[in-house]
């Protein structure tokens, strides 16, 4: 985070010599017609651009985490922090990992910016990460762990979640640009209702699933999916969990609960050397389990978005992953 500091303190001495001491009004102020819509994360991104369809206003939108680094290892540029400042709506998670963000919008100088934070928006649907058996414990001060509370930030591999999400940054949209407002209305909801129907999907796949646990071999990001439906978890870490080796006391619990479960698969998430889940079916007893990959959505890039990623897309191939992984035995 030190580096960040410096980066937003550079970016805020940029952004005086750019806009001198007052705030400045923000482009659709200014009647040139233009919304300037920053996200930091490809969900965001992929959400905004279904509400914004054909995009009448000609809305310039930005991913920020748009070089495979995922929210957890991010730094800003001192461009990333000019485009922060001068933006019309500014959307983020709002846990932990971007709490660069607060220092960012120090210096903002669009006086009627929007700002949405996806914690704040969800408020008690918001969980506290927890460890689990078998789970590996990060290193911390017990002082610190004390005082802090620390959130699970991957709302967005929540449907339920993601619908709350999209009406939310709909409605700031259309307040943005109340021209087109019906128009942002409708396409919001009728994406809204593609969720709801793969939210069905869900539903309807796991309920009649053979089994009713999958097992992680890696960080665990899909706490909000698996409370979701229903489901039970094992996993090597939490989901914002800076480790990567798993002590062999871990190794050996998550393989003897795939023994005892009958697991066919070890999950892994997206990026993943999968080292960890191939040694944990080494030490199983038939050692034959598949190594699955379901995809967090953190790495994803404006590239891949380009070449028709989409979230739905993703969450329906997680679907086909999660549907493998409960087969349970044949």
């Amino acid at each position: 985070m030190k580096k960040a500091t410096i980066i937003i303190l550079a970016a805020f001495l940029l952004i005086g010599c750019l806009s001198g001491c007052g705030k400045g009004p923000s482009p659709k102020e200014q009647g040139d017609g233009t919304i300037s819509i920053v996200t930091t994360i490809f969900p965001e991104y992929d959400w905004v651009k279904n509400i914004l369809g054909e995009n009448p206003a000609k809305a310039e939108v930005t991913m920020l985490m748009d070089n495979g680094v995922d929210l957890h290892s991010f730094q800003p540029t001192a461009a990333d922090i000019l485009k922060i400042s001068t933006c019309d709506l500014l959307i983020y998670v709002g846990g932990e990992s971007d709490g660069w963000v607060e220092d960012a919008l120090r210096g903002k100088t669009n006086s009627s910016m929007i700002v949405i934070n996806l914690l704040d928006i969800l408020g008690d649907a918001v969980k506290e990460e927890e460890v689990i058996e078998g789970m590996q414990e990060e290193d911390h001060d017990q002082e610190q762990e004390e005082a802090e509370e620390e959130y699970d930030e991957h709302v967005w591999l929540s449907l339920k979640n993601a619908e709350v999400l999209v009406e939310n940054i709909s409605e700031a949209v259309q307040a943005i640009d109340p021209e087109h407002a019906e128009t942002y209305r409708k396409n919001a909801a009728a994406y809204v209702e593609e969720l709801n129907a793969l939210d069905g999907e869900y539903e309807t796949e796991v309920s009649s699933a053979p089994a009713r646990t999958i097992l992680f071999g890696d960080r665990f990001p899909f706490r909000y999916l698996t409370d979701d439906y229903g489901l039970s978890y094992y996993a090597a870490f939490v989901g914002c969990s800076a480790e990567t080796e798993a002590s062999f006391e871990t190794i050996l619990f998550l393989a003897g609960k795939v023994d005892e479960l009958s697991l066919p698969a070890v999950l892994t998430i997206e990026g993943s050397d999968h080292r960890i889940a191939e040694t944990i079916v080494q030490n199983t007893q038939t050692k034959d389990q598949k190594i699955l990959t379901m995809d967090s959505m953190q790495s994803v890039t404006k590239e891949d978005a380009g070449n028709g990623v989409t979230y739905v897309s993703l969450m329906k191939d997680n679907l086909a992953v999660l549907r493998e992984a409960l087969a349970g035995e044949e």
